[in-house]
């Protein structure tokens, strides 16, 4: 499969007035929300109070970015997640009152891109939705090189992984990894998940060697 794409690739522009919708079903914690993302200088279309909600509201008012909490009547947030994603793709982020790699996982798999754990403060807020936007332009960029969303979020696990090496190995920014695997991708005119796959597979056998010269 062909990977050539514009090699100098736009950086993740944030619009000036980002449009959100949040769905929170405690009605004071999405007042909150609402406050701290308005002090920031966003646009809070809509605060939804269960999922079903919030999918209705994304498809009536078309936001730049959902915040959608994971607990909720009626539909929860990672359902709703999916069914957003399914007829818009946009940048969402969950909030969870947990932080262990179940919640983290479920949220990978919907095709969230982020999360943020409550309580949530201003300082939070930021760099999250930027993370967020950015972390959609890349699933974008996969969706695009492989064809389908479901797809792109399969090899977005392999991306993440390759990215987490080379951040650590490299002392990288996740944005500089991604850029990498990126300009490696069309260098060598592969799919980014094979080259991702070799960064995984050479970081194993640099393990390994580690520990047979260690022994």
């Amino acid at each position: 499969m062909s990977t050539n794409r514009n090699r100098n690739q736009p950086e993740v522009k944030i619009p000036d007035r980002l449009r959100i919708l949040v769905a929170e079903d405690e009605f004071l914690i999405g007042m909150s929300l609402k406050a701290q993302l308005e002090n920031l200088g966003y646009e809070v279309v809509a605060v939804a109070e269960n999922g079903v909600r919030a999918v209705e509201l994304a498809r009536a008012l078309a936001p730049d970015l959902a915040i959608l909490d994971i607990k909720m009547p009626v539909m929860d947030g990672l359902t709703a997640a999916k069914q957003i994603l399914d007829e818009r793709p946009l940048p969402i982020l969950l909030l969870t009152a947990y932080s262990d790699d179940e919640y983290i996982n479920k949220a990978v798999e919907v095709g969230a891109s982020g999360y943020l754990v409550k309580p949530v403060t201003e300082a939070d807020l930021m760099p999250a939705i930027r993370l967020a936007a950015a972390r959609f332009h890349e699933l974008q960029l996969l969706a695009e090189e492989v064809g389908n969303l479901t797809k792109a979020l399969e090899t977005r696990k392999l991306v993440e992984q390759a990215k987490g090496i080379l951040m650590q190995r490299l002392k990288l920014t996740e944005a500089e990894a991604f850029r990498r695997i990126q300009t490696q991708s069309q260098n060598d005119n592969k799919p980014m998940a094979d080259i991702a796959k070799a960064i995984i597979t050479a970081d194993k056998m640099f393990a390994e060697a580690g520990r047979e010269g260690a022994a």
